[in-house]
């Protein structure tokens, strides 16, 4: 339970790890690459604000999402980093990533649509091949494997 007294005590770790549910290692990373602060207290330990939790939250939704790490990290660079995540910032971060969504909701649609006229022979030159070599682009480019760049 949260008093008065413990508001604003720095969590460790460990703490944050049992309250957020993420690998102490995770957090570690998540520091490395910028998405995460936490102070050194005289031992050389890492504390963290107890805002940490909901930036936690936050980026494993994005990622559940599959936002990338490098998007999210991004879009953490838009936040304060004195306070936690509010509501009204999750609405800017969301609508942003909603486009992002809607977009690949609509590739793996058609990617889906499309599955039958897949027969998966690997050729990759066959003109109906709706999947990888839409309308035999890769025929155009002579013989031997050619890859349509994504």
């Amino acid at each position: 339970m949260i008093t008065r007294e413990n508001l604003h005590k720095q969590l460790t770790v460990g703490e944050v790890a049992a309250r957020s549910g993420v690998a102490v290692t995770a957090l570690h990373f998540y520091e490395a690459k910028g998405l995460l602060k936490s102070q050194r207290n005289a031992g050389n330990q890492r504390r963290y604000p107890r805002e940490v939790l909901r930036r936690v939250a936050l980026i494993k939704v994005a990622q559940r999402l599959g936002i990338p790490l490098a998007e999210i990290g991004e879009a953490l660079k838009i936040l304060p980093e004195d306070r936690a995540p509010t509501a009204a910032d999750w609405k800017v971060l969301s609508e942003q990533w909603r486009r992002e969504l809607d977009e690949r909701i609509e590739q793996l649609t058609l990617l889906r649509d499309r599955l039958n006229g897949c027969i998966g022979c690997g050729c990759l030159s066959m003109e109906a091949c709706p999947l990888r070599n839409q309308g035999d682009v890769l025929g155009e480019q002579g013989p031997g494997p050619h890859f349509p760049k994504d």
